[in-house]
């Protein structure tokens, strides 16, 4: 048995809600799903997200690295030699982690397809509902009180606000959730690199001695200040968590060395998916570092995949896997579906994935 065609699908789906940070405001999620089909017929679902401010990755250039290289490479290859497959994928091309985590996951989902098996289950695990955060989108303190009183309502009872675009006024707009929501809901805090290492400090300070209660504080600084990241880690109370600083395993183990985080967002797109991803949890764990996984603005694909990895492979603390929560409608039939605060996974042969809908399809094979 062969691989027979490697596709790309570009997909564009609105959110119901503006998605807003401190590097980026959005209302769409662009995306592209890679398929790789066996001579069966059966297929296997992949994301590659469009994230200019984090990954740099775009459709245009995710579709061109598959079209010109991996799909290609795959074809006419034996898709059930998952690890020779991974293998190669990961050597052929450098950077392009969204094109090669589209490809992995792929991959991975048509070699359940092929057992009859949920992913999470070839991943080694049984769980088919893992619990997630939700986010706030940036905004004024008396907009993000009450959206956290409607996510709340929406049963979510961990909350991921975004900060870091105005240093100046984010301890009242933290100060205006928690009153909003009282003692029992988690709050925690993602800046996206907005704050210098200062501002993060006094930031964080002055929420401790508030007593708002934040759960972590998600990339204060520059992705590429690790030192400036460290020294917000040394001067604080509250857990840090790097995410924009850590693609893979030499980014997680500089910050290691410098003691720079005490937990890690891992997320399919940044390290180039399941395979890599799987590493970087191990490599935290071994050393006594938290993680997180986590999503970009990306659909049931990509979030399915995320799902499937914690429900495998749980985290220290909650996972931030609420993209395809945000869409207006799903682009794509089958796959999870949200119950308040929890991801469900199908209990079907891979993603569950059964078709997309696709704004362009390209083929090789």
């Amino acid at each position: 048995m062969t691989i027979a065609a490697v596709r790309t699908h570009r997909l564009s789906a609105p959110l119901h809600t503006p998605f807003v940070t401190a590097l980026r405001r959005t209302t769409t999620v662009e995306t592209l799903v890679v398929e790789v089909v066996d001579r069966d017929g059966r297929s296997g679902f992949g994301e590659a997200p469009q994230v200019w401010q984090v990954t740099g990755a775009s459709v245009a250039g995710a579709e061109a690295c598959v079209r010109e290289l991996l799909g290609p490479l795959l074809t006419s290859r034996d898709p059930d030699d998952l690890v020779a497959r991974c293998t190669e994928v990961d050597r052929a091309v450098a950077g392009n982690e969204a094109a090669r985590a589209a490809v992995d996951v792929a991959l991975h989902d048509l070699a359940a397809r092929r057992l009859g098996v949920p992913l999470v289950r070839l991943l080694g695990g049984t769980a088919l509902r893992v619990p997630t955060d939700v986010t706030l989108a940036a905004g004024e303190a008396v907009d993000l009180a009450a959206a956290a009183r409607q996510r709340r309502a929406d049963g979510f009872d961990v909350l991921k606000m975004k900060v870091g675009a105005d240093a100046a006024g984010d301890l009242d707009r933290v100060r205006a959730v928690r009153a909003a929501v009282g003692p029992q809901v988690g709050i925690r805090l993602d800046a996206n690199q907005g704050w210098t290492p200062r501002e993060a400090v006094r930031v964080i300070r002055g929420i401790e001695d508030a007593g708002l209660d934040v759960e972590l504080v998600e990339q204060p600084v520059h992705r590429a200040d690790l030192d400036g990241l460290a020294w917000v880690s040394d001067r604080v109370s509250t857990p840090i968590l790097a995410d924009e600083s850590v693609f893979g395993v030499r980014d997680l183990v500089e910050v290691i060395r410098r003691r720079a985080a005490d937990l890690v967002n891992v997320k399919l797109a940044k390290c180039g998916g399941l395979r890599a991803a799987r590493t970087l949890l191990d490599l935290a764990a071994a050393h006594g570092v938290g993680t997180v996984v986590g999503s970009m603005m990306e659909s049931q694909v990509g979030v399915g995949a995320a799902a499937s990895l914690v429900a495998a492979y749980p985290t220290t603390a909650v996972s931030d896997l609420d993209a395809a929560w945000w869409l207006a409608w799903s682009p794509v039939r089958g796959g999870l579906r949200y119950d308040g605060a929890t991801v469900v996974l199908p209990d079907a042969p891979g993603l569950g994935i059964t078709s997309v809908t696709e704004t362009k399809v390209r083929a090789r094979g």
